[in-house]
């Protein structure tokens, strides 16, 4: 596999001009709701309860995601995706125009017409803006594209508040925040003229527009996705719950906690999008370059642990004569706890929402894609109102102060996480996977390219430990079905990974012939159904470092499924704690460099067990 920097797609313009279109809606999106709250709470004279306007312009910005997300994923179906999103960001255009018009005249219901109006475009953009990435991007792009997109985001939002609260400073804001948002809405849309062609996934779709029942189906379609997809659903609109409810009680924390001034919330905000920008950047090369769902739980711990640090180091702050600014905060040790906590959120809260929005993505069908995404963005809807809920029953009716909302959100992220891991074990048995091959290895891959992309194939390699299968399915970009021998199988905590991987347990002939011939039905039951198979063709780990000689299982599998086979070979493993080295120790060679060979792919019919070893045992050189 070619490796790359994620940032090399900014060179692209199959991704650029998406980007930029992406990163000034986000931009543009805050500065206008944010300067609408300011001017509601410090501009314009109003009659009803500001706290309760300011109530309002929430609502009517994530209505339309409950109202016309459904729309927006049957319109990405139906249409062109590069199209649809020009238009779009032309509607933008006028929205903004309506919107600027409110500010110049100070008319709080054309304001606030213009904000539902923002948020029914951003409803519509958003199922596109997440399934047009796997047209555009190749399959070891899809993580580092989707980790510039939230990286994108993120920052977007912080640039857009931060810059509303400059402009609301100044005594001429109006023309200032007006011709900002018209500006950066025709600069979005130019950037959009320059979006490569995405073909409409499923042209013939009739469009329905009883919104309330398109909704409910949408849900229905997402929902009744894989278990792997319908759970990563769940998993991403619980980052939302969680993501709403930090967001929400920044200011109050900043302000009750930390007795800071209004630059304390900048600051605050600013380590959290940062964190979750660092995160999502950092997804790409701890998952190497592939839709790596083992970050999910690392991610998950994450967040249950720097929350549960925020609580911890909450309360107590030394309180001031007049409010501290932010760099009076940082002169106190306590701070730099707290804001390292935040940063921890947001950069596991990165872990783990990247690869979520890659899997959604990758295991999705074409034709359904932009659908599932909308009904992800009403799940997230969901789950953003319903946090606010759960945050006044917490606050208001149980007592609990706001460090301690942070502790409950910390614990129910364990029951959350735990349910979905529980129904989709894959994500677990991952995680492990991933843990093995950065701690206790270092695991380098070379020719790994030669193993096709789909349809079925079989993989032939040398045995060398307990952890062979481990290291090789933690290598492969595409699931891999292990034939392994039945008594490693059954070794505790490592059978709970092997049965969730699909592993195959085989005995020899003479040893428990039901095993051996439940094995090769199983195996040739995989290949039918295009999977990669890998076999252990030696039978038995080596008990000296050498290759032992390759069984005749082997060519029995090609004979009964003629699909080509490709050689393979591990190399360093000797020695280390999980071999048959009578010297190794479990401190000898810890974090030693591992490295998984691919040969040239084999025709079947010329790939026997001879043939297989000589290849093997070329690949794996004089490194044992």
């Amino acid at each position: 596999m070619t490796q790359h920097s994620q940032f090399a797609l900014l060179g692209k313009k199959r991704f650029l001009p998406f980007f930029i279109t992406q990163l000034l809606g986000a931009f543009n999106d805050n500065i206008y709701k944010q300067s609408l709250i300011l001017a509601i709470l410090f501009k314009l004279t109003v009659s009803a309860d500001r706290d309760l306007l300011v109530n309002l312009c929430a609502l009517l910005f994530i209505l339309p995601f409950f109202l016309f997300s459904a729309l927006g994923g049957q319109l990405g179906e139906k249409f062109d995706k590069d199209e649809l999103i020009r238009k779009v960001k032309f509607a933008e255009i006028f929205i903004m125009l309506t919107g600027a018009a409110g500010v110049l005249l100070g008319s709080l219901p054309l304001m606030l017409f213009s904000l539902f109006a923002m948020g029914t475009q951003s409803a519509l953009f958003g199922p596109v803006k997440y399934s047009i990435l796997p047209q555009h991007l190749q399959p070891e792009e899809l993580v580092g594209g989707n980790a510039l997109v939230e990286m994108g985001t993120f920052l977007a939002i912080l640039a857009g508040t931060l810059t509303a609260g400059i402009m609301m400073a100044s005594s001429a804001y109006a023309g200032i925040v007006a011709s900002s948002v018209v500006c950066v809405s025709v600069v979005g849309y130019l950037a959009s003229c320059k979006i490569p062609h995405a073909p409409a996934a499923l042209p013939s779709l009739e469009l329905d527009w009883n919104i309330f029942r398109q909704t409910w189906l949408t849900l229905k379609l997402g929902l009744g996705q894989r278990p792997s997809v319908s759970r990563s659903l769940v998993g991403n609109s619980w980052f939302w719950f969680l993501g709403a409810v930090y967001l929400t009680q920044i200011p109050a924390y900043s302000k009750e906690w930390l007795y800071g001034d209004e630059s304390v919330v900048t600051l605050i905000l600013t380590v959290f999008s940062v964190g979750i920008a660092l995160g999502s950047m950092l997804c790409e090369r701890m998952s190497g370059h592939k839709v790596e769902i083992g970050l999910v739980p690392f991610g998950s711990i994450g967040l249950t642990l720097f929350g549960i640090l925020l609580w911890w180091h909450s309360g107590g702050f030394p309180q001031g004569t007049e409010p501290h600014d932010w760099l009076t905060v940082l002169g106190h040790g306590q701070a730099w706890w707290i804001l390292g906590s935040i940063l921890g959120i947001g950069v596991f809260g990165g872990f783990y929402i990247v690869p979520l929005y890659a899997l959604i993505q990758s295991r999705t069908a074409e034709n359904e894609r932009a659908r599932v995404i909308a009904a992800n963005n009403i799940l997230n809807a969901l789950f953003m109102v319903v946090s606010a809920v759960i945050t006044i029953l917490f606050l208001s009716v149980a007592g609990l102060s706001i460090p301690q909302l942070f502790l409950v959100i910390s614990l129910m992220n364990i029951a959350v996480n735990s349910y979905i891991f529980k129904i989709v074990p894959e994500f677990t048995m991952r995680f492990l996977i991933w843990l093995l091959g950065h701690s206790m290895y270092r695991v380098e891959h070379k020719g790994l390219d030669a193993i096709p992309e789909e349809g079925p194939a079989v993989l032939v390699c040398n045995h060398v430990s307990f952890v062979d299968a481990l290291l090789i399915g933690g290598a492969v970009r595409r699931p891999v079905r292990f034939v392994m021998y039945y008594k490693i199988y059954n070794l505790p905590l490592l059978n709970f990974i092997f049965r969730t991987a699909g592993t195959v347990p085989i005995a020899g002939r003479n040893e428990d012939l039901l095993i051996y011939d439940a094995a090769f039905k199983k195996i040739a039951e995989y290949l039918r159904n295009g999977e990669v198979v890998c076999i252990f063709p030696e039978g038995k780990l080596t008990a000296d470092g050498e290759i032992n000689e390759f069984r005749n299982g082997v060519e029995r599998i090609l004979q009964e499924n003629p699909v080509p086979v490709i050689p393979m070979a591990l190399q360093g493993l000797w020695g280390s704690f999980f071999s048959r080295d009578p010297n190794k120790g479990f401190l000898r060679r810890l974090w030693s460099r591992i490295q998984l060979v691919a040969g040239t792919p084999l025709d079947p019919e010329l790939a026997n067990r001879q043939f297989l070893q000589e290849q093997v045992t070329r690949l794996r050189g004089d490194i044992r």
